[in-house]
C-alpha cells in the first residue's frame, strides 16, 4: 500500500492548526505533520521534512502566505479568511492548487484532500501522459467536479463497482470476498475507480487503533 501523503499546516493560530491537523488525520491516505505558525518556521520544516502538501494561511506574523508561496517548490493549498478577489487571483497565479475559505467544515477539507489524492494518482505513473490525462488531473483538483468515467469497464472492474451498496463502506478484503478475487486485485480496481471519481475512500480506526481504508459509493 502506498505511503500516506505528509501534510504540513502553516497557521499562526495554534488551536486552528490543531483542529485542521485532526481533519487531515481523519482522511484516508493523509498524515498531518506538526503544524508551524510562521513563514520562517515553514521554510525550515519544508526543507527538513519534505512534506507532500502544504496547507498555508495567508495571514502570518512574519510574512504574507502569498509571498511565501512564491518561494515554495511543493504542492500547496491555501486555507485562509482572505476572501478578496485580488488575494485569490494572486494565490492561483503563484501556484496554489486550491483555495479554501475559513471557516470551513471537516468535510470541505476532506473533499479537497481526496481531490488532491486523485490528482496525485492520475499523475503518479512514470512516463509521459496524454492530453486527456492532463485534463482529468485538472478536473480532479476541483472537489465535486469529478464525474464517473464513461470509459468501458472490464468485467472485474464492473463487478467490483457493483459489489458496493449505497451508503455502505467496505475494506479491500471485504470487496475481494464479495467479488471472488484476491485482495491485491480488489485494491487495484478500487484505486482505479477512485481515480475516476466512481468510488470514495474513507478512513476508519479499528479496535487496535490501526487505520483501515474503506471504500464506498459517492454520496448523491
Amino acid at each position: 500500500m502506498p505511503e500516506d501523503f505528509r501534510v504540513l499546516i502553516v497557521d499562526d493560530d495554534f488551536h486552528v492548526a490543531k483542529l485542521h491537523a485532526a481533519y487531515v488525520d481523519s482522511v484516508a491516505g493523509f498524515m498531518a505533520l506538526a503544524p508551524v505558525g510562521t513563514a520562517s518556521l515553514a521554510l525550515q520544516a519544508i526543507h527538513s521534512l519534505r512534506p507532500d502538501l502544504v496547507l498555508l494561511d495567508v495571514y502570518l506574523p512574519d510574512a504574507s502566505g502569498l509571498d511565501l508561496l512564491q518561494q515554495l517548490d511543493v504542492d500547496t493549498i491555501i486555507l485562509s479568511a482572505a476572501s478578496d478577489a485580488a488575494s485569490i487571483r494572486r494565490a492561483f497565479r503563484r501556484g496554489a492548487l486550491g483555495y479554501l475559505l475559513k471557516p470551513f467544515t471537516s468535510e470541505s477539507l476532506s473533499q479537497q484532500l481526496r481531490s488532491y489524492a486523485r490528482y496525485r494518482r492520475l499523475l503518479g505513473a512514470p512516463g509521459s501522459v496524454d492530453q486527456g490525462a492532463v485534463e482529468r488531473a485538472k478536473r480532479a483538483l476541483i472537489p465535486g467536479d469529478v464525474t464517473p468515467s464513461a470509459k468501458p469497464r472490464s468485467a472485474t472492474e464492473a463487478a467490483v463497482l457493483e459489489s458496493l451498496a449505497a451508503g455502505e463502506q467496505y475494506s479491500a478484503a471485504e470487496v475481494a470476498t464479495r467479488v471472488g478475487v484476491s485482495r491485491a486485485t480488489a485494491q487495484r480496481y478500487l484505486s482505479s475507480l477512485a481515480d475516476d471519481g466512481a468510488v470514495d475512500i474513507q478512513l476508519r480506526y479499528g479496535t487496535t487503533g490501526r487505520p483501515e481504508h474503506r471504500y464506498g459509493l459517492p454520496a448523491q
